[in-house]
């Protein structure tokens, strides 16, 4: 064997072991170089073994090649419907995928509920599935009631639950917090893994950004958001990389500081892909009421896009009783639609966005985007059928736990984490010009760059 790789001449950090693999080079999606100590193990064998082996790799790292990944779930409430559900669900029993049934390769071992509440199912879970136990804090969780990090992945799940919620209209999710517990286990065990945060990073923008510079100065990786941006679109549409978009628009529903959230990242999914890359947001401002309907009258932003997106829903609320097809004129949404709201923003590069909610119409997210050099615009819907209504399995779930999965056995994020620290700031500052009475807020702070994947992540099958 090359001497290079012997004992700590190969950088790592103790001698090779003949139960270990040295892993000198990975790319992401080949081997380059891989040597074992004091066997050697061909390139074809552990790409073989690799469903069922940990390789989470992370430079300078020492990694069992055997032993399946121990994965620990940390939330605020578990009932039926919940995310914490679809999430616990999928990693203890599997779910469909690509015409087959996927169990992760990988053991959900623990569990934190924050809280315990009518329509608990944690309890029942545990004990049909005694190999998963839950306790009583986040630290032990994570070390599985010892004094070091056991598990090699985690789910940091906040959402749902009974908390405060302030008077901006923000829902005070623990996230920072468990955050926090999370980062102290790592730091005094002396070694992290992968963390995965569902939905935004924070409702403090603050705390956001905190979380990011944290995972970027101690090197774990770190995943976070929803499913809009990975589940399935009808039509199956690809944003080209290096589209020049010109102005884009996402029609949805929900409320502050929940749906608008998914709104957002409908859009920043499509657009960060466009000529140059993702340039950062300079200014945010609401639209409510009243405010809002005489912003659609003046045409702040465009009735194309916004009739192009409202073709694309498929819950649409017919305008007249017993016709499907009637597309609604003004005085119908008017009179059909509960508390809109809009947020409008400009990135640094000049492309401007717009998130419409137009609650009692629709009950889906669409999206609708002008391109120069093209004369129709560019339109999808992000498919969501929502349980218990439109479906039973709530299977946009699937896609995100299987790109989690893939961050656990790689050791890398699918999808940047700066898009959802900027979706976490665009939430942020869309309702902070709503507090403001609707004032254009200037946001210096969302001056974030990044370039996307070279494709995208949504289901395609």
């Amino acid at each position: 064997m090359d001497s290079r790789f012997r004992g700590n001449d190969c950088g790592f950090e103790r001698p090779c072991r003949a139960d270990r693999i040295c892993l000198f080079h990975l790319d992401a999606l080949t081997l380059k170089m891989v040597v074992s100590c004091p066997m050697k193990i061909s390139r074809r064998e552990l790409l073989a073994g690799a469903a069922g082996s940990w390789l989470a790799l992370v430079p300078g790292r020492w990694l069992a090649s055997t032993a399946r990944p121990k994965i620990a779930m940390v939330t605020t409430i578990m009932f039926k419907y919940a995310h914490s559900q679809h999430f616990v669900d999928r990693f203890l029993t599997g779910y469909g995928w690509n015409s087959t049934f996927h169990k992760p390769p990988m053991d959900l071992v623990s569990l934190y509920v924050d809280e315990v509440g009518p329509g608990d199912i944690s309890r029942e879970r545990a004990a049909r599935f005694p190999s998963m136990k839950i306790y009583p804090t986040i630290a032990e969780t994570l070390t599985l009631g010892g004094s070091k990090l056991a598990v090699d992945g985690i789910l940091m799940i906040g959402e749902h639950g009974n908390y405060k919620r302030n008077e901006k209209g923000q829902t005070e999710y623990p996230r920072y917090q468990f955050f926090e517990q999370i980062v102290s286990v790592f730091r005094s065990s002396g070694r992290s893994v992968p963390l995965f945060n569902d939905k935004h990073l924070s409702w403090n923008w603050d705390w956001a950004k905190e979380m990011y510079d944290t995972s970027r100065s101690m090197g774990f990786p770190f995943m976070a958001g929803s499913s809009l941006p990975v589940t399935w679109r009808t039509p199956s549409l690809e944003m080209p990389l290096g589209a020049p978009i010109r102005e884009a628009m996402c029609v949805g529903y929900g409320g502050v500081d929940s749906y608008d959230f998914h709104g957002l990242e409908t859009i920043q999914c499509m657009v960060e892909r466009r000529r140059g890359g993702e340039s950062g947001v300079k200014w945010v401002q609401a639209y409510r009421g009243e405010n809002f309907w005489k912003a659609y009258q003046e045409g702040v932003w465009s009735r194309e896009l916004f009739d192009a997106a409202l073709c694309r829903s498929h819950t649409l609320t017919p305008a007249r009783a017993g016709f499907n097809d009637i597309f609604p004129t003004l005085d119908d949404m008017r009179r059909i639609v509960k508390d809109p709201f809009a947020y409008q923003y400009e990135h640094a590069d000049g492309v401007k966005c717009t998130l419409v909610m137009m609650n009692g119409l629709i009950q889906d997210f669409n999206f609708a985007a002008r391109l120069e050099g093209r004369r129709e615009p560019f339109s999808t819907q992000m498919y969501l059928p929502m349980p218990p209504d439109r479906t039973t399995l709530a299977n946009f779930f699937s896609p995100l736990a299987n790109n989690v999965e893939k961050m656990f056995l790689t050791g890398k994020p699918t999808y940047p984490l700066e898009r959802t620290l900027l979706t976490t700031g665009l939430t942020a500052a869309g309702v902070e010009s709503l507090y403001r009475n609707q004032a254009r807020y200037d946001t210096p702070h969302l001056s974030i760059r990044y370039q996307p994947t070279r494709e995208s992540t949504f289901w395609r099958t």
